[in-house]
């Protein structure tokens, strides 16, 4: 079953001469109330460590373990934070858990010396923690770096993973924006002190940040700076800047990957929820639409939105999510 649906989210407007009366206006709210996602009767986000070969990973978790799973990896340069809306939308429904990675968010950061900043390695280190956490079935929510190391932890135990919900996550180089992918390459092949201190520089600052999570939204004064302040202060810890400058220099492995995760695709058939925000200056709207070239059970909405599709339309992708895994008895 293939979906593919375009969406621009903007506000309703009322015209001047459709009035409602004051009791079907306290409808209207009460029903928006019941179908929406969760908000008022969702189960408490509570938070922990789980020791990973000496590395603490933080985590955030919601909802009733006997409940069907959904694991969230996040991307760069956020943590579990950017899925804090969303793992109360679901948690009513799902149980929930959403790790920091190594050098991410609250989890420990080792130095470069003492852990190996690959994606592959970063990958096996999740891959060990949902083994830990003792999730034997679960699907998988991937954003950005998320992507490639939840493809990772899919080809290693496809048996695993029940659907894939995938939010401006790359496995196709139709995806992949040259203006990103080509200075990655440059760092990958010819890493200099010179070259370190420019994508420092370019990356890392708070403008720079911030337009990460603004770029391409509809409303850039709505998203709240807390994702990129956060962000900032993190990665100006002492040496958090050469952890992140040496998975950058990694990302080119990711791509010479991509032609295994469609084999995987092809071959077991997850259902995959794609929603996308096709204003993404890194993670081009073909991307998403090769999916459908691989995967049968496919739903595809493109939202008028930037990288982070959650900030702006975290309700509608909570609610397409829970209908998606309903659909294919996930519930």
């Amino acid at each position: 079953m293939k979906r593919i649906e375009t969406l621009t989210l903007a506000p309703l407007v009322e015209t001047g001469h459709q009035k409602l009366s004051t009791v079907l206006v306290g409808a209207a709210i009460a029903l928006s109330i019941a179908i929406a996602p969760g908000h008022l009767e969702a189960a408490p986000t509570s938070y922990g460590y789980e020791t990973v070969d000496g590395v603490k990973i933080f985590y955030r978790e919601a909802g009733d373990p006997s409940k069907p799973s959904i694991v969230m990896l996040h991307g760069f340069p956020s943590s579990s934070h950017q899925y804090r809306d969303l793992i109360r939308d679901l948690s009513d429904d799902y149980y929930v858990i959403a790790p920091d990675y190594p050098g991410f968010g609250s989890s420990d950061a080792p130095s470069p010396e003492e852990f190996t900043y690959t994606f592959d390695n970063v990958a096996q280190y999740m891959g060990s923690f949902i083994e830990q956490r003792g999730i034997d079935e679960y699907a998988l929510v991937i954003h950005d770096y998320g992507a490639p190391i939840g493809f990772r932890i899919a080809v290693e135990q496809p048996e695993r993973v029940t659907a894939l919900l995938v939010q401006n996550g790359n496995a196709y180089i139709e995806g992949v924006s040259p203006a990103s992918s080509e200075p990655l390459k440059a760092l990958s092949e010819n890493r200099t002190p010179e070259l370190d201190a420019q994508f420092v520089t370019e990356l890392f600052t708070v403008e720079a940040l911030k337009w990460q999570y603004t770029h391409g939204t509809r409303n850039p004064d709505g998203i709240l700076p807390d994702n990129w302040l956060m962000d900032f202060e993190r990665v100006q810890r002492p040496g958090l800047s050469t952890i992140q400058l040496d998975l950058l220099a990694n990302y080119p492995s990711n791509i010479a990957a991509y032609p295994a995760w469609q084999e995987y695709l092809r071959e077991h058939q997850p259902p995959v929820l794609v929603t996308w925000g096709k204003n993404d200056a890194f993670f081009l709207p073909p991307g998403a639409e090769a999916y459908a070239r691989d995967v049968e059970d496919i739903e595809i909405h493109m939202l008028d939105t930037g990288h982070f599709p959650l900030e702006e339309d975290g309700e509608f992708i909570a609610e397409k999510t829970i209908e998606f895994l309903r659909a294919r008895g996930i519930e």
